[in-house]
């Protein structure tokens, strides 16, 4: 007991010290603010970047609701991690390290004499941490499985609208600068463009993450080499090797790993269950899964459903990675057959054989599928065996000219597109779009010509 009661007085002090004083502190841009007392000025330890500081106490007001925390419990990569192990970030991680990232240039730019304002940088760093909130569970795999008819981007928007509206941010600016309507156009540019924030992370913690070392990027250098020409985001004469890896990295990065054959066959059979549970949902099967998601399954809506019920973002923030893998849990022992089988081949790791093909799949050869499958696992019908047999196609661009070019500014103020100032490689060879098709089907049904 005596021990107990030096102890507590021996800490007291060190505990009083971190207590602050209430004060009025002004925010460039929103008035005044009053301080709560605790520290908000936080630092995170990043295995990317090493310590990141929150550079505002609005951010760490932003980090810390429920929209933001969220982020915490939807990976990054989708399924990625069932074929590179280490790939179990979120969108949390790469939200912050994009908010980082966002710092340093901007420290970039004015330390070349461009005018960018406390209220400005401000903005641009909400903008960017806030880009990825309209992303569902799992990422882009089922970006339009759940809301099919609205784009991450627009529930992002709807996201930081709500938060602006009715949760007391200051988020007007930093809307502009997302939607690509700020004056300043160069700061829509750093969140969302060929060359911004998002992609220098998400290139770079996702090779980390991964292991594949030809997505790691020189960051830092590229950081470094931004400039701004008129109302354009560029790179400096001298930075244009680190932009020409940055290409190579981002294309050999699609390959290895986003659309890796074995991802792109499991995430083909993550959305065949969506579908299948929807169709039963539907058809007044009963569906053991959480009150949102089974509210999305049950009804597809649109961006005028969203606009005309506020409980619809509500619950859409609700869903995470967590309620489609529980979901999955559950219909692995669904009466179904297809329903049941296809949960079982995620939960248990049963992936798919993929074919991948430089013409599409014949469709002879699709009937033939689906007709050994209906067979094989007693589906009754062909039009049942497709959620068995799935085909499609992917396409990887590194580089999209005339969208949003990288600009290179030479010596003498020259502007000119990265694809036609690169002397090393053949830039563009890289910027068209390589198609491969393909074909995924269950391996008992063997290999078939």
């Amino acid at each position: 007991m005596q021990l107990t009661t030096n102890v507590t007085k021996k800490r007291q002090p060190e505990i009083e010290g971190f207590a602050k004083k209430s004060e009025i502190k002004e925010v460039p841009g929103q008035g005044k603010m009053k301080k709560t007392g605790n520290n908000k000025l936080k630092i995170f330890n990043d295995p990317v970047y090493g310590f990141i500081n929150v550079p505002d106490e609005s951010i760490f007001d932003l980090i810390e609701t429920p929209f933001f925390q969220r982020l915490r419990h939807i990976k990054q990569l989708g399924l990625s991690h069932l074929v590179y192990p280490g790939a179990l970030h979120t969108r949390f991680h790469h939200a912050m390290g994009s908010m980082y990232l966002m710092g340093q240039a901007i420290e970039v730019l004015r330390s070349k004499g461009h005018e960018i304002t406390e209220s400005e940088s401000l903005s641009a760093t909400q903008a960017i941490l806030l880009h990825d909130l309209g992303h569902g569970p799992y990422s882009h795999t089922l970006e339009h499985a759940l809301v099919s008819k609205l784009s991450h981007e627009e529930l992002t928007g709807m996201f930081m609208q709500r938060l602006h509206d009715s949760r007391g941010h200051h988020l007007e600016d930093a809307l502009r600068i997302f939607r690509g309507t700020h004056p300043k156009k160069q700061l829509h540019q750093l969140v969302s463009g060929q060359l911004d924030m998002d992609r220098l992370d998400y290139l770079n913690r996702d090779s980390f993450f991964t292991g594949v070392s030809e997505g790691v990027i020189s960051w830092d250098r590229i950081i470094k080499m931004l400039n701004i020409a008129g109302e354009q985001l560029v790179i400096d004469e001298k930075g244009i090797y680190s932009i020409e890896k940055f290409i190579i990295a981002r294309r050999l990065m699609y390959w290895q790993v986003y659309l890796h054959k074995t991802v792109i066959a499991a995430e083909n059979i993550l959305m065949a269950i969506m579908l299948r549970a929807r169709e039963l949902a539907l058809a007044g099967e009963r569906i053991t899964a959480s009150a949102p998601l089974l509210r999305f399954l049950g009804r597809e809506y649109d961006r005028e459903a969203f606009r005309a019920d506020s409980t619809l973002l509500e619950d859409f923030s609700l869903l995470d990675d967590y309620d489609i893998f529980s979901a999955i849990k559950h219909w692995t022992r669904h009466s179904d057959p297809v329903l049941g089988t296809l949960s079982r081949c995620i939960v248990f790791r049963k992936l798919f054989r993929i074919e991948l093909r430089k013409s599409p799949v014949p469709p002879e050869h699709l009937q033939r599928l689906r007709k050994l499958a209906a067979e094989k696992f007693r589906v009754g019908t062909e039009e049942a065996a497709t959620y068995f047999v799935m085909s499609g196609r992917t396409r990887n661009k590194a580089y999209e000219p005339g969208t949003g070019s990288i600009y290179i500014l030479s010596g003498l103020g020259e502007l000119t597109d990265v694809a036609i100032a690169s002397d090393q490689l053949n830039i563009n060879v890289l910027s068209q779009p390589v198609e491969k098709h393909y074909v995924c089907y269950p391996k008992e049904l063997g290999y078939l010509p």
